[in-house]
């Protein structure tokens, strides 16, 4: 392979950008690596909608990696604290309460519109010399080998690096270029995603409130008085519920959402998308690696998509860098192994557990009804399962585990 007459070159090169090839090029940027991002999107976002109601759970693990990229400081105010975590099933009165104060005073997250997180990855993306963002762009041919990697665009330039980046979404073209299989299935579930106004303020509440068809999840937006809806349906009635009069379906909001929001309205549309499971059978390849939707995907019962994916680049960024600054190669392979290694134990057993919680509760059978209840009750209540309790709490803050320097708040 030729590294001669390219027109860009870098360390690492991003395909995708979307929040996590965004974030990773960010955190990779602030380090000094010499980054390239290829973007299907142009800056501008006219290709992307003003708002497709998609929000993200940045859980608190999650912000520090965004802190340490230098991400946060472009969100403004436009972000909504998670307080409170409220689990229930269904009507009963029996519930697990997280109160964040029971285990220090940070909050267990944020709520953040997609479309806000973009633009500020996009303004941070601005303030790194070391980082080339190329969009649109759309990648036409990739060649990886023992002397690096060689990425052609539509447009005729080629890039060369040592490191491509496969953060190219759940049909990714870099994992089918380099052969890895996936497992996949279908849950028959869709999300019904919406935002809603309401009068009473929700005090940084999150619920989530377990339905026969499938989770109901009520996310705290910034404000006060605005909530972020993810409605799992199945499969079968998401056209009707989608096609229902604007009145009608706000009267089928208040019936699930209850009345401790006083009225709710919806507000600004509704989307829905399909649900289903991922698992890239590896996550590397000759010199390359796949991070987030393009390596696994998982079922939003739980809100950690996004925030494994930010794990993968946090782990990711901390391979590379140490890799560079002692002058080893950032795409050789035991380099790879070591970020594969580091991130396989966490995604399968979320993957794991995401599975779990959406058959053990998306279903309406009596006795696992009872057992559920009781078994959230316990958690809940119990003194000697507090210390349980709070091992829940810090796994949903997402500092749970061998955690990356980025997550752990420290600098790359």
């Amino acid at each position: 392979m030729s590294v001669q007459n390219s027109d860009h070159q870098a360390d690492v090169i991003i395909i995708g950008g979307g929040l996590s090839g965004l974030t990773l090029a960010c955190a990779l940027g602030t380090a000094g690596v010499a980054t390239l991002v290829i973007d299907r999107e142009p800056l501008d976002g006219t290709l992307l909608p003003d708002f497709d109601g998609r929000t993200t759970a940045i859980a608190y693990g999650s912000a520090t990696v965004l802190m340490g990229a230098g991400i946060w400081d472009h969100l403004d105010s436009n972000v909504g604290p998670m307080l409170d975590i409220r689990v229930t099933d269904q009507s009963s009165p029996l519930f697990l309460h997280y109160d964040h104060q029971e285990i220090g005073d940070r909050p267990f997250g944020w709520i953040i519109e997609n479309r806000v997180l973009r633009h500020a990855l996009h303004r941070r993306l601005a303030e790194l010399p070391a980082v080339t963002h190329l969009a649109p762009s759309v990648v036409t041919s990739l060649v990886r080998d023992a002397a690096g990697v060689v990425v052609g665009l539509e447009d005729g330039r080629t890039i060369t690096g040592r490191l491509v980046v496969g953060a190219d979404g759940k049909k990714s073209f870099c994992r089918e270029h380099a052969g890895i299989r996936q497992i996949a299935w279908s849950y028959k579930q869709h999300a019904i995603v919406c935002t809603i106004r309401h009068d009473g303020a929700h005090g940084g509440v999150a619920v989530e409130q377990f339905l026969p068809a499938g989770p109901f999840a009520m996310l705290p937006l910034a404000g006060g008085h605005h909530t972020s809806i993810v409605w799992t349906e199945r499969s079968s009635l998401v056209d009707f519920y989608m096609n229902l009069p604007e009145d009608r379906f706000r009267q089928e909001l208040q019936l699930r959402v209850g009345d401790w929001l006083g009225r709710v309205e919806p507000v600004a549309g509704r989307w829905s998308y399909p649900l289903g499971l991922s698992h890239a059978e590896r996550y590397i390849d000759t010199r390359l690696a796949l991070v987030s939707e393009s390596a696994h995907g998982m079922h939003p019962i739980a809100g950690q998509g996004l925030n494994v994916g930010i794990r993968d680049l946090a782990a990711l960024a901390e391979v590379v860098v140490d890799a560079i600054r002692v002058g080893l190669d950032p795409g050789a392979a035991n380099v790879l192994e070591r970020y594969q290694r580091w991130r396989r134990a966490d995604t399968v057993s979320l993957l794991a557990t995401t599975d779990l919680l959406v058959r053990l509760f998306s279903n309406d059978v009596a006795p696992v009804v009872h057992a559920r209840r009781l078994g959230m009750a316990a958690v809940n209540g119990l003194p000697p399962l507090k210390p349980m309790k709070k091992f829940f709490m810090r796994h949903a803050m997402g500092v749970v585990g061998e955690l990356p320097r980025l997550v752990r708040g420290e600098a790359l």
